[in-house]
């Protein structure tokens, strides 16, 4: 049995609506929608607050989609409540961001500024000029956005500089310099 799967979906404030294979979820943060494989049943208690997700037979692929199904309601469930949020570093000299409307302009040591389109589900804060703070309600959005933003320029390994999340170590390598100085 999937473990994951069997698991109930707490509501908590959330609304849940449950058509067919159409799953809802409202909350203060927003509202999000998830289409079901028709192989698998969703329904909501009401009076527990509660989405059960089952599963017609142990088979390999229904096994899998059960626990994924059971995750992505529990993703969109603490999306509408919590919200998600992603932070990212810009680190070198004259490295930065600026938002102009709905576009994102980062400046990172190119020839010309790398504007990438904000999408509508995600907003964007800029914490200062090398500080990015990507959130919104889904998930998947938030993560594919800071991960797009963070590939315009990933931290390169002799110098630390590009784009990177918040708290994440770049192992920097010692230059020829230093490696050949032994040598002799």
């Amino acid at each position: 049995m999937s473990r994951i799967g069997k698991k109930p979906v707490p509501a908590g404030n959330a609304k849940v609506s449950v058509q067919d294979r159409l799953v809802r979820v409202e909350g203060p943060k927003g509202k999000l929608e998830l289409n079901v494989h028709p192989s698998i049943t969703v329904k909501y208690d009401g009076e527990k607050k509660e989405v059960v997700v089952t599963r017609p037979n142990d088979e390999i692929a229904s096994k899998a989609l059960h626990g994924l199904t059971r995750s992505l309601i529990a993703n969109m469930v603490e999306g509408v409540t919590q919200g998600y949020r992603k932070a990212l570093e810009i680190q070198g000299v004259g490295y930065k961001a600026e938002q102009r409307g709905k576009k994102l302009v980062l400046t990172v040591g190119y020839a010309n500024p790398v504007a990438l389109d904000i999408p509508g589900n995600v907003t964007v804060a800029l914490e200062g000029a090398n500080k990015v703070v990507v959130s919104g309600a889904d998930k998947q959005a938030v993560g594919e956005f800071a991960a797009r933003v963070r590939k315009v320029r990933k931290p390169e390994p002799y110098k630390g500089k590009g784009i990177r999340y918040e708290g994440e170590q770049v192992k920097i390598k010692p230059g020829k310099a230093f490696a050949g100085a032994g040598a002799k």
